[in-house]
């Protein structure tokens, strides 16, 4: 096992440097950075945030316009024929947002580039609920009826806008699969871990990592995942429908708790989250540049607008007009940024450790900066409390996360085969790396290769979706005209003048 692991381990050891050049390229150049603004900025920075800018103001801001008819959708009660609710693929694709990244991405954000990095977490999140709104229309217009599903998403709809070329959707599905399948390793390691920090403070004792405990936590969670996986989409559906909201409430409630208790802590934080934006503090490198590339950069992974990622599940609702899972995706990037990152965001600031406890907060890791800053604001005697409900959120945060790669996988797979025998291949794959990531894991081998890995898979996925979604935005423009001018008029392929064998005339 060690053997193996090492040639694994030195294999993806260049993950770290090639993720990186992606991210700063072409800051690297002296030529560059000689460009007065524009030199500030990364061209991963300029294609996200600037793709954002220009669906926006081209869309009329229509992340503003039907925020509040979004919100109506969501808590409309419909019969559903084929495919899953537009609540339920809300859910879905919240699942997947709402992962880790959300504690311990924004954590790194902060400690990189300082509190003013979660203002433009909030800028681009703003900006990228417009293209959300973008991927998934194009995802509902595109989408292809499977028995009483439907699937589609990024493969799907690349497709057919370049032409129809087979290989296209074959790269794209494949991409993401390999993608999903080097996450799940580090996902899986996050749900048994949270696991034994609650059984440590249920019990008050230290359990070993290789112990009986962990050995039967990790083969139940694979059981578990496997049964759920192997349900298909609207097994899946059910399980997103039950965590996602207890999740939710329960971190917002626990970090609402905080705050509370630390009122006296609220003006601090937006201080030094908004002169942080623009004035970045010396002791985070004191570069605009950074702190904006760190806010982009997290919050792109949390919230994975404009990566294409979240187009499957808003691909298996049956909506009734695309655009309408087009603006419930926004509405998740809204949820996932605007809301639940802020609550990490409040904890990391608040506490403000970096100041008043440097030496700790300088040698602890990622994670650790996040429980020594909430640690900082928990009132006495309820440090076993909070620390439960935080882990209990990462325990659910991970395994939604888990189940939401495998079932992505699958969606993805279709793409290339629809057989029975390709899919169960693609899920037992997923499940494989998921459980050889465990077993690494709790043998004590390091899998940080393996973060840097999703760093570098989500800059490759958003270069390839983002040229399509300009490629496919006359559509979304078409689509959306008749969305906010005709909504009651029933959504054809005639509208794009396009033949859509899922949207024909009854």
């Amino acid at each position: 096992m060690q053997g193996i692991f090492a040639t694994i381990n030195a294999v993806l050891s260049f993950v770290t440097p090639v993720s990186d050049f992606f991210w700063d390229f072409p800051k690297m150049f002296d030529f560059w950075k000689a460009i007065p603004l524009i030199g500030e900025f990364s061209l991963a920075v300029i294609v996200l945030v600037g793709s954002g800018i220009y669906f926006t103001f081209r869309l009329g801001f229509i992340q503003v316009r039907k925020f509040k008819h979004g919100v109506h959708v969501l808590g409309e009660k419909r019969k559903i024929y084929k495919g899953i609710s537009p609540l339920a693929a809300f859910f879905l694709s919240t699942a997947m947002r709402v992962g880790p990244g959300n504690m311990i991405g924004v954590t790194g954000a902060i400690a990189a580039g300082g509190p003013g990095a979660l203002f433009w977490m909030w800028v681009s999140a703003f900006f990228g609920m417009a293209t959300a709104y973008v991927e998934c229309t194009l995802a509902q217009i595109f989408k292809e009826k499977r028995g009483d599903e439907f699937v589609g998403g990024l493969p799907f709809y690349a497709r057919k806008i370049c032409n129809n070329k087979v290989w296209v959707g074959t790269l794209l599905s494949s991409i993401y699969i390999f993608y999903a399948l080097m996450c799940l390793p580090a996902q899986g390691l996050n749900v048994v871990t949270s696991i034994g920090a609650m059984a440590n403070i249920v019990t008050g004792i230290q359990i070993p990592v290789q112990s009986a405990f962990f050995y039967v936590v990790s083969v139940l969670l694979i059981i578990v995942t496997a049964i759920v996986a192997f349900g298909g989409i609207k097994r899946v559906v059910r399980a997103s429908n039950r965590f996602v909201p207890v999740m939710s409430i329960i971190y917002v409630l626990t970090v609402l708790l905080l705050i509370v208790t630390n009122l006296n802590s609220i003006p601090y934080f937006f201080k030094a989250v908004f002169e942080g934006a623009f004035t970045p503090d010396a002791l985070f490198g004191g570069a605009f540049g950074t702190v904006l590339m760190q806010g982009v950069k997290r919050g792109l992974m949390s919230n994975e607008a404009g990566q294409g990622t979240i187009t499957m599940p808003a691909a298996a609702a049956e909506a009734k007009h695309p655009g309408e899972q087009g603006i419930i995706s926004a509405l998740g990037v809204f949820l996932d940024t605007h809301v639940i990152c802020t609550m990490t965001g409040f904890i990391i600031v608040m506490a403000h450790q970096w100041a008043g406890n440097g030496a700790a907060w300088k040698d602890a890791g990622t994670y650790g900066k996040f429980l020594l800053s909430m640690h900082s604001l928990t009132p006495s005697g309820m440090e076993n409390f909070i620390m439960f409900l935080v882990s209990l959120c990462f325990c659910l945060f991970a395994l939604t996360c888990v189940i939401g790669f495998i079932t992505f996988s699958e969606i993805a797979a279709n793409r290339i085969s629809s057989s029975k025998g390709f899919i169960n291949g693609i899920r037992i794959l997923a499940l494989f790396v998921a459980a050889f990531g465990i077993a690494c894991s709790i043998a004590g081998y390091d899998l940080s290769n393996l973060w840097a890995f999703s760093d570098l898979g989500n800059i490759i996925i958003v270069y390839c979706n983002v040229p399509i979604l300009y490629m496919g935005f006359k559509y979304v423009l078409k689509a959306t005209k008749q969305y906010t001018e005709n909504e009651n008029e029933k959504f054809t392929g005639e509208i794009i003048g396009m033949d859509l064998p899922v949207w024909k005339k009854d």
